[in-house]
């Protein structure tokens, strides 16, 4: 079953919802691409300029995102994920396309970055699709950087 865009929504993360988002994993195979939630949302909550959001559909949370405004004109995104018990149903895209609107919205941005591990096999084509242009790794030689410039 695909999720429709309309299902989809993102919400700010609370201290009605933030155990929920906490809950959410991926699978086995997934771990070593995507940072644990908590540990997210901690580095938010002592950091100026990150973004969190939980990602729904309809009252339940199934994802969550992370992006920081590293610069007046570059937003990057940090973290993203959909729990292992609902993917592969679209959500991840019509999460995405919600998100990259919202981080579109910042007055004076340019550019809106995000890494991956170059191993994951899926991560480059997903990206790509939205306009993503890999531009190479980044200083530890770890993630590949890509880039939508606005």
């Amino acid at each position: 079953m695909e999720a429709s865009l309309c299902h989809v929504t993102l919400r700010q993360v609370t201290k009605a919802n933030y155990e929920q988002v906490c809950e959410l994993d991926v699978s086995k195979e997934q771990e070593d691409y995507v940072a644990c939630n908590m540990w997210s949302l901690v580095e938010s909550m002592y950091n100026d300029g990150y973004e969190t959001r939980a990602i729904y559909i309809a009252e339940e949370p199934v994802g969550f995102f992370m992006w920081v405004q590293e610069s007046t004109i570059k937003i990057s995104i940090w973290r993203f994920m959909i729990d292992k018990g609902h993917q592969n149903k679209s959500i991840g895209r019509a999460a995405l396309s919600l998100a990259l609107a919202e981080i579109k919205k910042v007055p004076g941005l340019q550019e809106i970055e995000i890494c991956y591990n170059p191993k994951n096999p899926v991560a480059k084509e997903f990206y790509a699709s939205f306009g993503f242009c890999e531009v190479g790794m980044d200083e530890d030689d770890e993630d590949m950087l890509a880039v939508i410039t606005l």
